[in-house]
């Protein structure tokens, strides 16, 4: 295994490797663990054995949290098949040549128990580290409103919203993309909207606006809206 990183969870120590096929089985344990201990079950969409095996097998890169040589916590991106519910679509791409050049920010798990010491942050700035930026341009990822840890994970890193739709099977989904090529310039406009409004958000995406952040207002979410330059 490649070791990526090295950190501590307060005395205690962890590693970072690149995963590799020999690593499934713990894999699928883990995610079996957070999916468990999740009180709604609709806020993560986990990947099944093949998807793993999918990326595990060259199509992407999975990088693992280890303590005391147990997995803690892992985080995946996958390259993409071209097919008609591409994400490279939802931020205007048509051509092939360029939806082969947008990798999907897939699932990140943390053991329950080694949640409060930032690892899915930190997890999230070394598998960036890893991405060839000769051979990919975008960054896409698919969060559900209202899930806050994941939202506040992705505006951290600088990702915007472009759609919000029903995906896998009719669930209720922002699609966000970072550019890796360049970091956004915004218009001074601002638009803010409950999260909990998708139909005013979907025409406020519709008119070329995305959102760049979210904040609470009272006992509600919101997000805030803006155009590119």
């Amino acid at each position: 295994m490649e070791k990526v990183y090295e950190g501590s969870l307060g005395e205690y120590s962890y590693s970072v490797y690149v995963l590799g096929k020999t690593h499934l089985p713990e894999v699928l344990a883990l995610q079996d663990i957070v999916c468990e201990a999740l009180p709604n079950k609709d806020i993560l969409q986990p990947l099944s054995e093949e998807e793993f095996d999918f990326i595990l097998s060259g199509n992407g890169i999975m990088i693992g949290a280890f303590h005391d040589e147990k997995l803690i916590a892992f985080r995946a991106l996958l390259i993409p098949p071209i097919d008609e519910d591409h994400l490279g679509y939802d931020i205007g791409l048509v051509d092939e040549a360029d939806l082969k050049r947008v990798l999907y920010q897939e699932i990140s798990s943390v053991d329950p128990n080694y949640r409060g010491y930032g690892l899915q942050k930190t997890l999230a700035k070394v598998i960036m580290q890893q991405i060839d930026t000769n051979a990919f341009d975008y960054l896409v990822t698919t969060v559900m409103p209202y899930n806050i840890a994941s939202l506040k994970d992705k505006f951290s890193q600088g990702f915007y919203t472009v759609a919000l739709k029903y995906i896998y099977g009719g669930k209720l989904r922002y699609v966000f993309a970072l550019d890796l090529r360049k970091q956004p310039q915004y218009e001074d406009e601002t638009v803010t909207i409950s999260m909990g409004d998708v139909e005013a958000q979907q025409k406020l995406l519709s008119e070329g606006f995305i959102g760049v952040e979210m904040k609470q207002l009272a006992e509600d979410w919101v997000v805030e809206y803006k155009k590119l330059k």
